[in-house]
């Protein structure tokens, strides 16, 4: 059963939402980044007949089987898919800016936007095929001008792909897909092999393998974030109804043994009502073990003086996901510092923004909203520099550079700008 604790009573570390990455994890990681960069295609083909019990007879997911699987989904389904990406490329657009110009006298300073050229998307299959994050990794990279898009995502033992997934990539503007999951896919984004192309920048979440990977080739190639097990936090009063603070909570924790679902509440009857509604609810899941492990092992329900309280004990969670069921959410909006993603009010379900809403779902977890925030067009371009000086401009600064230069002992900095207004002689 979730346990109810009274602030202030409790230690401030055991309110915080933080995990570690076992030994045993990084050192199987790091074989199997080894194990990729030496085997490339044949190492990859190991690993899927290992870990995803798949034999495979090629690693790319052909046109036909894309073809098939856009032709196997419901088409009901398939408009929530197109609704859903009108919605994400909405939001998503609005992120989008170009660079500037600054000219001065005899001066041109300037940034340019470009494009990342190839980018890897990461999108969990296996027993939750994730359609949506495909949608939310891939739109943002479409609308910054990415130029190839290449997706990963585990094979099923049949060799082939959930259909949801090709669909979405198709809807999205994937460009190319790979039977690749795990580490063993990070790693062969991260440095290439045979067959699959070496990558830019690798966005997308996964488990704690995933995870590994991308912190330990972090540097071959860029990343979005490491991320950890899925968080919600609700910041709620006593007016809810606990039946949906209750649905909320769970829709967290079937996602993983180990995500966190923590409600905040100025209510002791409250926390002891959603309490009870958890218990009543988790029988009902189809993913009940998982729900139940999840809630018993990081559930919380933690009672603050006051709501003024509760949004003090959020910032210090730095939640991925914050729901605020309160009366006038948007009064309280203005005291939320640390948050992936902000819920507001009583009718605005997180799973609205797994889905449907528009903005994005790739969040910072772990306590990293408190420095970085949640996935969008931003994460798919690099800024270039530039600037031009004429002979006159550069001379009214060169004295300066040539003070600063010296300042830090670093005399041919000073002289690189110095020596353009010497004569051949003194040179």
């Amino acid at each position: 059963m979730i346990r109810i604790m009274k602030y202030g009573e409790t230690p401030n570390s055991e309110l915080l939402l933080r995990r570690g990455v076992s030994e045993d994890v990084s050192r199987a990681v790091a074989d199997i980044i080894a194990g990729v960069r030496s085997g490339g295609d044949r190492a990859l083909l190991d690993y899927a007949a290992r870990y995803d019990r798949a034999k495979l007879d090629a690693l790319e997911v052909s046109r036909a089987e894309l073809d098939a699987a856009t032709a196997e989904l419901e088409p009901g389904f398939l408009r929530v898919l197109e609704r859903a990406a009108a919605n994400i490329r909405a939001f998503h657009e609005r992120q989008k800016r170009g660079g500037f110009v600054l000219d001065g006298d005899g001066t041109v300073l300037g940034q340019r936007v470009l494009p990342i050229e190839r980018v890897g998307l990461c999108v969990p299959g296996g027993r939750t095929p994730l359609a949506s994050t495909v949608l939310m990794d891939a739109i943002p990279a479409k609308l910054a001008g990415v130029p190839e898009l290449v997706l990963v995502t585990p094979p099923k033992p049949d060799g082939s792909v959930d259909p949801a997934i090709l669909a979405a990539a198709r809807v999205a503007g994937v460009d190319r897909v790979f039977k690749i999951g795990g580490a063993q896919a990070v790693a062969a984004l991260a440095y290439g092999t045979e067959t699959v192309p070496r990558v830019d920048k690798i966005v997308g979440p996964g488990g704690a393998f995933v995870a590994e990977a991308k912190r330990q080739v972090f540097g071959a190639v860029a990343i979005d974030l490491i991320a950890g097990p899925s968080e919600v936090l609700i910041v709620s009063d006593g007016k809810s109804d606990p039946r949906h603070i209750a649905a909320d909570m769970l829709a967290q924790a079937e996602h993983d043994v180990l995500a966190a679902s923590v409600l905040v509440t100025d209510s002791q009857a409250f926390a002891e009502a959603v309490q009870a509604e958890l218990e009543r609810q988790l029988p009902l899941l189809p993913r009940e073990p998982i729900a139940r492990a999840s809630i018993d092992g990081n559930g919380k329900i933690i009672v603050a003086d006051d709501l003024s309280a509760a949004l003090d004990i959020a910032n210090e969670i730095a939640p991925e996901h914050l729901e605020l069921c309160v009366d006038e959410p948007f009064a309280w909006l203005g005291r939320v510092k640390h948050a992936g993603s902000v819920f507001l009010g009583r009718h605005t379900p997180e799973a609205l923004g797994d889905y449907m809403a528009g903005p994005n779902h790739t969040l910072p977890t772990m306590g990293a909203a408190r420095f970085s925030g949640a996935l969008g067009v931003d994460d798919f371009v690099k800024k270039t520099q530039f600037l031009y000086y004429t002979r006159d401009a550069l001379h009214t600064v060169a004295a300066d550079i040539d003070a600063f230069a010296r300042k830090e002992g670093l005399t041919a900095h000073a002289r690189s700008a110095t020596i353009r207004f010497e004569t051949e002689e003194t040179t």
